[in-house]
């Protein structure tokens, strides 16, 4: 079990682009259209934006107010699938015998996004990328918990999935769209989350991260998210 509370948290995804639209949302939930567009990020140089993927994008939008003007802090990104679109974009360049861009592979791997945001913030704190599964939420939640407990004041946690390539569809089911969504959480006790025995079985219609995101925006006083046989049970306490 674990204890913190969060100080503030964004989420993105086409057509919930800000605190109405998402309440809209968690009151009434569907599945927004597939295509759209990236986050402009104004706040960056075009050199900078031209180097993130929609992906990184959607990451840097969401995190970059909850840091902006607040001294440097660790930042825990966690993700079930990565960068599939780019990761799929050097598969197939592979299968047409072309050469590799060295800058598409390094920017495909796990903690590439984790990696630019040390880069463009100038930021030398800790970062740790995670490969999760769908309880992602939790473990990520749980790893900048640990390092409230080592004496960080504060920390970044940010979780984010694309809708795969139509190659991937039949493998990937659990990404309903594209997300992304960035928590900053701090020591204290607003929430607790912990591990929970549950039986029942009831089937969940979301993903962990958008099913949290969902209940903060109804201000339900608890939920239980679960990933195959693991419950998780989060606790608002204040």
């Amino acid at each position: 079990m674990v204890t913190f509370s969060i100080g503030q948290w964004r989420a993105w995804a086409p057509e919930m682009r800000d605190a109405e639209s998402w309440m809209q949302w968690a009151a009434h939930p569907y599945c927004p259209l597939a295509d759209y567009e990236s986050p402009p990020l104004g706040f960056l140089t075009p050199m900078q934006r031209r180097r993130l993927s929609p992906m990184a994008r959607m990451v840097f939008d969401c995190a970059w107010p909850l840091a902006d003007n607040r001294p440097p802090m660790p930042l825990v990104f966690a993700s079930q699938h990565g960068e599939t679109t780019r990761s799929f974009a050097l598969l197939q360049a592979m299968g047409r015998n072309e050469g590799l861009s060295p800058t598409s592979f390094g920017l495909s791997v796990h903690n590439a996004i984790a990696g630019m945001w040390s880069i463009v913030r100038g930021d030398k704190t800790e970062s740790i990328a995670l490969s999760v599964n769908s309880d992602g939420l939790e473990h990520a939640f749980m790893e900048a918990a640990f390092l409230l407990r080592r004496g960080a004041r504060s920390a970044l946690v940010v979780l984010a999935e694309e809708r795969p390539p139509p190659a991937y569809v039949p493998w990937i089911d659990d990404v309903p769209f594209s997300y992304a969504v960035a928590f900053r959480i701090e020591r204290g006790t607003q929430w607790r989350l912990e591990r929970h025995q549950d039986e029942s079985n009831i089937p969940q219609l979301w993903p962990n991260s958008l099913n949290f995101v969902r209940h903060l925006c109804l201000g339900s006083p608890s939920l239980l998210n679960t990933s195959g046989d693991r419950h998780w049970l989060w606790t608002r306490t204040a």
